[in-house]
């Protein structure tokens, strides 16, 4: 099982509703392949960088999770084959994300500049 990290951007027209439906219909295409989810989260309407098939905003949804490499075709054809997702991107990752831990002060920072 590899681990993988996907976000598609689904039109903002859709209601609240069907755009869980459509974020849990992609999750169901995905877990028919063996994907286990870490997270799975609907991330809000956001401004584009730039307009997307006529579009200047859209309803984020982000995916992480561990799967066999034949998932992947299988979302993005499921992506493309949806209408209401006007964008994607998968990417694999080699190792787990871990959280960043605070960096620890150094030195120079702890006492004001002066050694």
């Amino acid at each position: 099982m590899e681990l993988y990290e996907s976000l598609f951007i689904i039109r903002p027209s859709l209601s609240d509703e069907d755009t869980n439906t459509l974020i849990d219909k992609m999750k169901g295409v995905a877990e028919k392949t063996g994907a286990e989810f870490i997270k799975a989260e609907n991330l809000g309407k956001k401004k584009l960088a730039y307009e997307v098939r006529r579009e200047r905003k859209g309803t984020y949804a982000h995916f992480y999770f561990k799967a066999p490499n034949n998932t992947v075709g299988e979302l993005e054809r499921a992506y493309r084959m949806e209408d209401n997702v006007i964008k994607f991107l998968t990417i694999h990752h080699e190792k787990e994300l871990t959280p960043k831990r605070p960096a620890e002060p150094s030195a120079q920072e702890s006492t004001g500049g002066r050694v």
